[in-house]
């Protein structure tokens, strides 16, 4: 059951809603049900080429941002 995370449309509100099949939820500041889903950063770990361990929330935020290895072993973090 995944967790999508929102945007009201009504108030302007972001939030979090576990969502079953293809329901929509409302938004639970106003209960307007215009809300939009919103693209979430997904979290990963990746071993370096010295087994050290890198993790970030999102790639973008990352020591890895801008690398350009096909994988982070090749990168050098």
């Amino acid at each position: 059951m995944p967790i999508y995370e929102y945007h009201c449309d009504g108030c302007g509100r972001d939030f979090e809603c576990l969502v079953l099949g293809k329901e929509q939820p409302d938004c639970p500041t106003c209960g307007n049900e215009k809300v939009s889903r919103l693209m979430s950063a997904c979290g990963f770990v990746c071993k370096g080429s010295g087994g050290e361990t890198i993790s970030s929330s999102s790639a973008s935020s990352s020591a890895c941002g801008s690398c350009t290895a096909s994988s982070c072993a090749g990168c050098g973090h």
